[in-house]
């Protein structure tokens, strides 16, 4: 049996302003396998966005350890820190967060030059990142002059680049119609499970959720359920149509 990849042990995050305390994280304790593709769920303020970012190291916690490959993330320098989060993690976000004066060759290829790749090994990395999620022929095009699904492409080909061993995903569909949603997610789940990354995705989505094989339910800060989508079966209840594409409709997924 593998390792875990993720390991939270009591993870306590607490936001203050002033006299007000926000329990963002109560004792969380969340372990992920390697390969894994979760889905946190729950509604709005339950701590579902600070529980990734206090995973991926983008925020620091209070009390409580977490391990990543082995390794307390929270214990490292900061620049240590952000050198190993450009090395071995992706991050796709519902803002997409491209920077508009690049194009999307130039934006895929942003980590791996802050990784210290030489510029002429980024750019075929980066191109063929981008081939990756079916936008080749847009690697010179800016945001501005991609669709909202085109953007969001660029963004899992930059959190892709770097062969990561996690992607971190927060609502990667929230800003996108129904149609272009799947599409983004049937390249996640694609390469997910070719490329065995583990992705934790945070999401309001009942059909994000059930495309994945495990969920888990967060309120008030705290995990309230843990475990593979409703009915035991997860991701592989997705059926594939004549096209191709993947459908959910006989899946049921509750959420919190």
């Amino acid at each position: 049996m593998t390792d875990p990849i993720i390991v939270a042990n009591t993870i306590h995050k607490t936001y203050r302003t002033g006299e007000v305390e926000v329990h963002a994280l109560r004792a969380v304790t969340l372990t992920i396998q390697p390969g894994e593709m979760v889905a946190i769920m729950g509604p709005s303020g339950c701590g579902k966005t600070t529980l990734i970012n206090c995973l991926s190291g983008l925020d620091q916690i209070d009390s409580g350890e977490v391990l990543i490959e082995g390794t307390a993330l929270h214990k490292m320098k900061d620049k240590v820190r952000t050198t190993y989060r450009a090395q071995r993690m992706g991050f796709v976000f519902q803002t997409f967060n491209l920077l508009p004066v690049l194009n999307a060759v130039e934006n895929v290829e942003m980590p791996l030059l802050v990784s210290g790749v030489r510029p002429k090994e980024a750019r075929q990395r980066s191109l063929a990142a981008l081939d990756q999620v079916g936008l080749s022929d847009r690697a010179y095009h800016r945001p501005a002059e991609l669709s909202g699904g085109q953007r969001q492409r660029v963004t899992i080909a930059r959190a892709l680049v770097n062969n990561p061993a996690i992607v971190w995903a927060d609502e990667p569909t929230g800003n996108l119609d129904s149609q272009t949603a799947d599409d983004v997610l049937t390249i996640m789940q694609r390469l997910n499970r070719e490329q065995n990354q583990t992705f934790v995705l945070v999401t309001h989505d009942a059909k994000i959720g059930a495309l994945c094989n495990r969920i888990v339910h967060m309120k008030d800060g705290e995990i309230i359920d843990d475990g593979i989508p409703d009915n035991g079966i997860g991701y592989d209840t997705a059926m594939t149509t004549d096209d191709g594409r993947q459908t959910t409709d006989d899946v049921r997924v509750v959420a919190a």
